[in-house]
């Protein structure tokens, strides 16, 4: 594999030594830049797979050179500093920025990062590869569904996973957080390591079962326990539902974030981590920090790079795909396959899934238990069948105009569910965001 690197320091000694450097690592052509203008030249006209840029260059700030590579095939930036702290780290890797290194340059660690960086690229191309192959299908990873909402979570599963960022998932329950936390960690540098999911902060998770304790360290301590994070070293830990963490917890979190080591109960020693972190909440972010139930500083440290999933309802013809898939994994080798029936199949479709593919797949299963032959709609719960049933008792003279009609369809089944929002936006198949705007437009009119 030729690679291509591009350096861009406004100092020729600089330049010079670090153009040596990464030639002698296995990057063939180098080139170099003392500007912004002619690093976005150089750019246009041969794209590099590697920058090296500094912080500050004549022309402006060298995380603006990343404006306009919000592409697959962007190249992987390292941004060089004299004076980093935890914020312009923080900013760069949101940015999009594979790495940072400290003026003056070490050139140890600067080797590392070429070496993550040529594996990074080799993952890229097996990314690009599995999404060509995958895409007619429906599948990505463990994940399935061919919608534009799937399509584009799968972009940003592509972009991140090779990456050593933080990601901060957010998503309805049931929308498969583990499961995206699980791509990402297959798809990593981090893959042939261990994946570690946290999914409780109840108050049965005291601080020794993430951070680890000392033998002695209190009583039924007979034995020296690795927490949660000793577990994942090297490897990827998922903190679900991190919104609801104890306060106290989360100072020690961040603690141990900042400085990649974790102090065990009872221990006077701290333990060096290596840890890639994906945090996932169900809640929005913003109002748990406002609630006072996530740290401002913990938020900012973990949501690099923020991913959203869609929920079920926004996923269209995925519904069939997803309720295809599980009523697949249900036959035995050899058993006659069951079929759903096609009024079953529009029931399905109609309904707003609250609780998700969670939901979806607990009601196939419980169809597939109930059926002899084909899965009808007798055997759907009632709460699938009702909604349908509730939307041909709204009727409207023919020809009603489309304001109209959408009006009293809105109102009637928000009346049906007494003034719920939440399950009348499901039942609709829109975003509460939506919801909410149409009533306040009725309510001016």
């Amino acid at each position: 594999m030729s690679l291509r690197a591009l350096i861009v320091d406004d100092d020729p000694d600089i330049v010079q030594v670090l153009a040596e450097f990464v030639q002698r690592e296995g990057f063939g052509d180098v080139a170099t830049a003392g500007t912004l203008k002619e690093a976005r030249a150089q750019i246009a006209a041969s794209p590099p797979d590697i920058v090296l840029v500094d912080v500050h260059l004549p022309d402006g700030r060298g995380l603006d050179l990343l404006d306009g590579l919000e592409t697959v095939a962007a190249p992987e930036v390292v941004l060089i500093t004299g004076n980093a702290s935890v914020e312009t780290a923080v900013q760069a890797l949101r940015r999009g920025v594979a790495d940072y290194l400290l003026k003056p340059v070490d050139f140890a660690r600067l080797k590392v990062i070429l070496a993550n960086v040529v594996r990074t690229l080799e993952m890229k191309g097996e990314i690009g590869t599995l999404r060509t192959e995958l895409r007619k299908l429906g599948r990505f990873g463990a994940l399935i569904g061919a919608s534009p909402a799937m399509q584009g979570l799968y972009n940003l599963i592509g972009r991140v996973a090779p990456t050593e960022a933080s990601v901060f998932l957010t998503g309805e329950t049931g929308t498969g957080k583990e499961v995206v936390a699980q791509v990402i960690h297959g798809l990593s540098r981090r893959r042939k390591e261990a994946f570690v999911a946290v999914g409780s902060f109840s108050a049965s998770l005291i601080e020794s079962e993430l951070f680890g304790h000392e033998r002695g360290s209190f009583t039924g301590a007979d034995r020296l326990h690795k927490g949660y994070f000793e577990r994942a070293h090297r490897g990827t830990l998922f903190l679900d539902e991190i919104t609801e963490m104890p306060i106290d917890l989360q100072v020690k979190l961040l603690r141990v974030l900042e400085t990649s080591a974790v102090a065990r109960v009872g221990g006077t020693e701290t333990v060096p981590v290596d840890v890639r972190i994906i945090a996932a909440t169900n809640r929005r972010p913003e109002e748990a920090v406002a609630a006072g139930k996530l740290r401002e500083d913990l938020y900012y440290r973990l949501n690099v790079f923020p991913v959203a999933l869609p929920p079920l309802r926004e996923r269209g013809e995925d519904i069939e795909l997803l309720a295809e898939h599980f009523l697949h994994l249900l036959h035995a080798p050899g058993e006659t396959a069951k079929q759903f029936t096609r009024a079953a199949r529009e029931r399905l479709r109609q309904h707003g899934w609250p609780g998700n593919v969670r939901e979806l797949k607990n009601v196939v299963q419980r169809a597939f238990i109930l059926a002899q032959e084909s899965l009808g709609v007798d055997a759907l719960p009632e709460d699938v069948t009702a909604e349908a049933v509730m939307a041909s008792l709204v009727t409207m003279p023919a020809g009603t105009p489309m304001p109209a009609a959408e009006r009293l369809l809105i109102l009637a089944t928000l009346d049906q569910f007494q003034g719920d929002k939440k399950k009348t936006a499901a039942a609709l198949q829109i975003s509460l965001n939506t919801l909410y705007a149409r009533l306040k437009e009725y309510k001016a009119h």
